[in-house]
């Protein structure tokens, strides 16, 4: 390699490198994860990792197909198809997983799985039996 390509590959690994957005999306996706049943919203997350909320939306939004809070209702969905799965009653499974009204999340649970809750639990039951 001669000294230009050499000056080259290296100014556009520090001025053209994704890694520290690829590290503060996995970041901020790692702390979703493990952070779920709590209140967060855009101000709150993109303080975590001091990025602007709007550069963290593209971002996120850019690297896993969703926006935070899409990824966080999917993963809160998941996470009460657990719960309800293992006898939790639909009330504590929806406070469990960090939703706030049981009617707000009855409704995304059905608009997600096709399913109300309560017939989720008793399909999921009724399959442990046989």
């Amino acid at each position: 390699m001669t000294f230009y390509e050499t000056k080259i590959k290296h100014i556009k690994n520090n001025c053209f490198s994704n890694d520290k957005q690829i590290q503060t999306v996995i970041g901020i996706k790692n702390y979703i994860d493990n952070n779920y049943e709590f209140d967060l919203n855009l101000d709150f997350l993109s303080h975590i990792k001091f990025i602007s909320k709007y550069h963290m939306l593209r971002l996120f939004k850019k690297y896993y197909g969703l926006t935070p809070r899409q990824y966080l209702i999917d993963k809160r969905i998941d996470k009460s198809k657990e719960h309800l799965t293992n006898g939790i009653s639909v009330t504590e499974t929806c406070y469990a997983v960090g939703f706030e009204s049981l009617g707000s999340f009855s409704t995304l649970f059905k608009t997600r799985t096709g399913k109300s809750p309560i017939d989720f639990q008793k399909k999921s039951n009724f399959q442990e039996v046989r």
